[in-house]
């Protein structure tokens, strides 16, 4: 859930559920079904796009809709595919290594995302340091007014879990996001800080995890700079990231 933008209201949720099978120890494949709600209204204020009077705008809100008023707009988005392949176990290493790679095909947008995956865990266990860099290619196509948005973005997850009690973790994470224009990174538009904690509870055949991150900053250049004020970065992004996962062991 992406919640806030400078003034007014924006939400942009989205909701997926997953089904993962492991084809051996060290591979495995996954498929989503992926659903969205946008709320906005009065949420948009820069310089350039609304200077004087917010205007209802961010991503998955059509141009169409900038003039003011609500716009509410929620169903199926599409389907994701993921195969994730474990180069090294983080319990039996001192770093564990793994690639991830997930294409998207979507009502809104499509992706391809690929994720290198790092993890080392200390105190027997208790302690775990963890990091993705991503990179993704995006296709947004929500607008038809303004036709197809090639984009590209660069990130860095990082966050770290400490197990204080049987059963129970919590610790905090991290995301240094960076926004391009063109699918190869040919012009470099926005930087977002995100920062915040994080709390998970494991059982024997579910789990669930909770994360909340704050934009601390962000900054944006040439082209993107219509979707920064207040020191912050807009459009697709708000001022809070929520995230809700749940999972349950089938065999």
């Amino acid at each position: 859930m992406t919640h806030r933008q400078a003034v007014g209201r924006y939400d942009w949720n989205q909701y997926r559920t997953e089904i993962e099978y492991g084809l051996s120890d060290d591979f495995q494949i996954g498929a989503y079904l992926n659903a969205f709600s946008i709320r906005a209204q009065d949420n948009y204020l820069s310089d350039e796009v609304c200077a004087t009077t917010p205007c209802t705008a961010g991503f998955g809100v059509p141009g169409t809709a900038s003039s003011g008023g609500a716009y509410r707009r929620s169903g199926i988005d599409g389907a994701s595919l993921e195969a994730i392949w474990r180069i090294s176990n983080p319990v039996t290493s001192p770093v564990g290594v793994g690639l991830y790679v997930e294409p998207t095909w979507g009502k809104l947008e499509d992706s391809l995302e690929f994720r290198l995956l790092l993890q080392s865990n200390f105190l027997d266990d208790r302690l775990v340091l963890a990091a993705n860099a991503l990179v993704e290619m995006e296709r947004e196509k929500y607008d038809p007014a303004n036709g197809i948005i090639r984009n590209s973005m660069a990130d860095l997850l990082y966050g770290a879990s400490y197990r204080f009690a049987p059963r129970w973790s919590a610790g905090f994470e991290g995301r240094l996001h960076t926004d391009h224009d063109g699918y190869r990174f040919e012009q470099h538009t926005q930087t977002a800080n995100f920062i915040g904690p994080n709390v998970h509870y494991s059982a024997e055949r579910w789990w669930l995890t909770a994360a909340w991150r704050h934009q601390v900053g962000g900054s944006c250049y040439g082209g993107g700079t219509a979707d920064c004020s207040l020191g912050h970065v807009w459009d697709s992004h708000g001022r809070d990231q929520i995230m809700l996962k749940v999972g349950y062991l089938l065999n």
